[in-house]
């Protein structure tokens, strides 16, 4: 349902003088703003400069359309007209181009217009292009769970019964997969998510008509049901503020999203760090400034008898002033204190390696020894009775997406039967299938926990994680470090991995934790047993800080790592090793699949040669118990880390680089390492057996590294 309007009339008919001036005002203050910040970065006292000019008039349309701390607002780098109209002032974006510790935005953590803003509900902007999308409908989608599962219903919910999600783009991004992915969610679910599409032409240098089919994204989404498509002139406040309140009125009739394919122009270049002169024509840049907002309304507002010359003038005057009190301000604010750059990687309230999360030695076991598979299913629905927050999605973990059919069916609950049973449990509410794509599954659940809910969603295999790596590397770990601790994203992230499966091949064995280890802010943690995976996934559910969490589909149904349940108390903190087998020759480090092959191959150099082999399970891969390995170090003097990954830059490579730095003196030989071939898990078992880490690799370093 694509219209393009005009009735610059009507909508005028809506705003009285007051906030048609207000209008021009914002305007004209983010332009001077960008100005200054131009000034500014040619006088080398601010370090980047990207502008909203030309995007203004339909950005402060929407400021006066949508509610600041009502509605929510994920943002792109031209809103700068917007943010100021929500609340946000001069000084605050100054602030920001500078680094100023008091910047709200980021606390100088990021670069200049990428907007944040906790008390108006503008959550903190990244640069990478797309990802708000997605996390844009999972923020809509916590309306949805909020109203709809009862326990949260009952409460006093964060939630407003007719919010609205404003989500900003440029034109260029709409190329990306998650755009589409976002509006497929959006339209599915009927999520009150507006769509603000600020089409400027051109995507840095690549103009429209390449990045688009067509030259027109609004033509492309005619076929999304239940999409409200707007087009406008977004050169023009007044038909821009018409066509927005008429999509932000659809949505907060929960009749669907809404998108509003706004044009505008880019008077200045992309950035600083951009010349649009090497690329675009004189005539076309003339031609857009014939358009320019900044000349265009304040001559409307004259010709109506809206706002007299005398009037416009004192605007000016006052916004001059405002913007050199705010640069003044701005320039005098002091910069972040160097010891300030590890605050808010975690969680600063809740730690997870503490004591609080250490019930390991009191367990309350009950029932008979059962399978991993039992007891995350177990741990899984002890959690979600005590907690309503918790919803858990992705693919195929819900048992039966067609509820009429509920009755009739086993139910599927996952691949592996982890989740099964959870759906007829606690409702469809809270236990759901997803699209088919990872990045979806991320991005929604990033923007449901912004909104205080606790999302468990499950990644069917880590070899077909890489589609949400962006969400995971440049979102999810970064939320609460780049916005200062002003939003957080504590989501539990369950994915199987792992090969030993005779017939699971290239892309159904891969590991590469060590791809995730090395992510600021991301904890990561690997049970090798029935008992470590309840424990482990009750500590991950219950920390504030983002988890993935490994679980080896080879260690799913063993026999010899069973146990009973523990109890709905049983948790084992993050960053605490077991040793679970004691030693005085040699130590192994080792997690996963590869602990009972460490703990067999201890046993048989043993029987055979009467050497005495320590196996450390790490557990937890993020953080590292390093004391229980020292500890070890000094008292057997050798080492081998064992590990699943391949064997040149995998994850065991950190472990003796630092068992190397930190206990060199305590050592009688090198560091060994025992891991996969630098290949790919072949399907041929016999390649398999030789590409994996194996019993006798093990016994036989373990022999060479005692000749030594």
């Amino acid at each position: 349902m694509a219209t393009r309007t005009s009735g610059r009339a009507k909508a005028a008919a809506k705003l009285n003088k007051a906030e048609l001036l207000e209008i021009y005002h914002l305007m004209l203050l983010a332009r001077r703003i960008d100005d200054k910040e131009i000034q500014l970065k040619r006088q080398n006292k601010i370090f980047f400069q990207i502008s909203g000019a030309g995007h203004e008039a339909v950005l402060a349309a929407a400021s006066k359309v949508f509610r600041p701390a009502y509605d929510w607002f994920y943002t792109y780098y031209r809103d700068r007209a917007l943010c100021l109209g929500l609340g946000m002032t001069a000084t605050e974006q100054l602030l920001s181009a500078v680094g100023a510790a008091a910047d709200p935005n980021s606390g100088g953590r990021q670069m200049p217009s990428h907007w944040g803003h906790q008390k108006l509900n503008i959550v903190s902007a990244s640069s990478p292009t797309g990802t708000q999308f997605l996390q844009a409908v999972g923020c809509a989608e916590a309306w949805l769970r909020y109203s709809t599962i009862t326990k949260l219903a009952e409460a006093d919910p964060p939630i407003q019964p007719d919010e609205v999600v404003l989500c900003t783009t440029g034109d260029g991004t709409t190329s990306e997969g998650e755009f589409w992915e976002a509006l497929n969610t959006a339209t599915n679910l009927k999520l009150p998510v507006v769509f603000l599409v600020e089409d400027n032409g051109y995507a840095i240098s690549v103009p429209v008509e390449v990045n688009t089919a067509g030259g027109s994204v609004s033509k492309l989404l005619t076929g999304f049901p239940g999409l409200f498509i707007q087009e406008v002139d977004g050169c023009d406040a007044i038909a821009s503020y018409e066509v927005l309140a008429k999509a932000a009125e659809y949505a907060r009739a929960r009749k669907g999203p809404a998108l509003v394919h706004a044009h505008v122009i880019r008077p200045y270049s992309h950035s600083l760090s951009d010349d649009e002169v090497h690329y675009r024509p004189p005539a076309e840049r003339q031609a857009d400034a014939e358009k320019d907002p900044l000349n265009r309304f304040p001559k409307y507002l004259l010709e109506t008898g809206v706002a007299s010359q005398e009037e416009l003038d004192r605007i000016a005057q006052e916004v001059e002033a405002e913007v050199q009190a705010a640069a003044d301000t701005a320039l005098a604010s002091p910069q972040p204190g160097v010891e300030t750059v590890y605050q808010y990687v975690f969680s600063p309230d809740v730690d997870p390696t503490s004591e609080q999360f250490d019930t390991e030695d009191d367990p309350r076991f009950t029932g008979d020894p059962t399978t991993m598979v039992d007891l995350l299913n177990i741990c899984l629905r002890d959690e979600m009775a005590r907690d309503p927050r918790i919803v858990l999605f992705g693919e195929d973990v819900a048992d039966c997406s067609r509820e009429q059919n509920l009755g009739e069916v086993k139910g599927k609950g996952g691949v592996f039967k982890v989740t099964w049973g959870l759906q007829r449990a606690f409702g469809s509410d809270r236990v759901y299938n997803s699209p088919l794509a990872e990045a979806n599954i991320i991005g929604r659940a990033i923007g449901l926990a912004t909104r205080g809910l606790k999302p468990v969603v499950e990644i069917q295999f880590f070899d077909y994680i890489w589609p949400a790596y962006m969400q995971l590397r440049n979102e999810l770990a970064l939320m609460r470090w780049r916005s200062n601790n002003a939003f957080a994203t504590p989501v539990v992230v369950r994915v199987t991995y792992g090969g030993y499966l005779k017939g699971g091949s290239v892309y159904h064995s891969q590991t590469g934790a060590a791809v995730f280890t090395g992510v600021p802010g991301l904890r990561v943690v690997c049970p090798a047993t029935s008992l470590d995976a309840n424990g482990l996934l009750r500590t991950a559910i219950r920390c504030e800080d983002p988890v993935l969490f490994l679980e080896h589909k080879h260690l799913y149904r063993q026999t010899y790592n069973k146990a009973p349940n523990p109890g709905p108390n049983f948790m084992i903190p993050f960053g605490k090793a077991k040793v679970v087998r004691e030693g005085s020759d040699l130590t192994v480090v080792t997690y996963g699949a590869v602990v009972q092959r460490a703990i067999l191959a201890a046993k048989a150099v043993e029987d055979e040669r009467g050497i005495s082999v320590e196996v450390i399970d790490l557990r937890s891969l993020s953080p590292v118990d390093w004391d229980t390995i020292y500890q070890s170090v000094r008292k057997t003097s050798r080492v081998i880390v064992a590990y699943e990954d391949s064997f040149s830059w995998g994850y065991g490579s950190e472990i003796a680089a630092r068992i190397a730095d930190e206990a060199f003196a305590y050592l009688d030989a090198p560091v060994k390492r025992v891991a996969a071939t630098d290949t790919f898990v072949a399907y041929a078992p016999e390649l398999e057996d030789v590409i994996l880490p194996q019993v006798d690799d093990l016994k036989e370093a373990i022999t060479d590294l005692l000749a030594f």
